[in-house]
């Protein structure tokens, strides 16, 4: 959320304090953003704890976040509201889940469909948003980003650039969703799961939020 805060006072500093200097460090700032996608996510490709994954690809979504203040038009604006309340909705479900876990690795969440359907399902809404999958919000807030920078129409290698690392973002997200439902947990001791129905009713209500912001953006 403080991120979120972050950008939106952003978009207010560069657009109304340099706006009219835009074309003066537009180049700069997309040097910055593909600095930032690029480092995120092939720093997030070859973690194995699940908390440090995602604190590196939160670096990476930050990148596409910058794609907003490096056009500053009105797509880019509207945008960027989606994209942060996606990108919050996922990260706090995420985090949530991880919480509940004794194994913050990859390996941890093996076979976790068969221990806990519900988290391995609202899980997956999670990874699919922060990937960019359709029917999320964060389809749709990546989908906003990339199109504002089309219609600044300069620096046409960033959008390349980023479309190429939201595909590597996938492999990552969809190591998490593999292990979840197509590896069995070869512990000992399985865990014990502290997880109320009151905890499962928020993930369906932040997983159910996702998918209506994927589908009516304009809410």
């Amino acid at each position: 959320i403080v991120k979120a805060a972050g950008f939106i006072a952003f978009i207010r500093l560069f657009d109304n304090a340099f706006g009219k200097a835009h074309l003066q460090w537009q180049t700069l700032l997309a040097i910055i953003t593909a600095a930032t996608l690029i480092i995120g996510n092939l720093t997030a490709v070859f973690q194995q704890s699940v908390k440090r994954m995602l604190a590196y690809s939160s670096i990476a979504q930050a990148g596409f976040m910058l794609l907003a203040i490096f056009s500053l038009n009105q797509f880019a604006k509207e945008g960027l509201v989606l994209y942060a309340a996606a990108y919050c909705l996922a990260s706090i479900g995420l985090f949530a889940i991880l919480v509940k876990m004794n194994d913050y690795t990859i390996d941890g969440f093996n076979g976790l469909a068969k221990q806990q359907p519900l988290l391995a399902i609202t899980a997956t809404v999670f990874l699919l948003s922060l990937t960019g999958i359709p029917l999320t919000a964060g389809f749709l807030g990546k989908f906003y980003m990339l199109v504002a920078a089309l219609q600044d129409g300069h620096q046409k290698w960033l959008v390349v650039l980023a479309v190429i690392c939201a595909a590597i973002s996938a492999y990552y997200y969809f190591r998490i969703i593999q292990a979840m439902f197509f590896k069995d947990n070869a512990e000992a001791v399985p865990q014990e799961w502290d997880v109320t129905a009151g905890f499962k009713v928020l993930l369906v209500v932040v997983a159910a939020l996702i998918i209506l912001l994927g589908l009516f953006p304009t809410i």
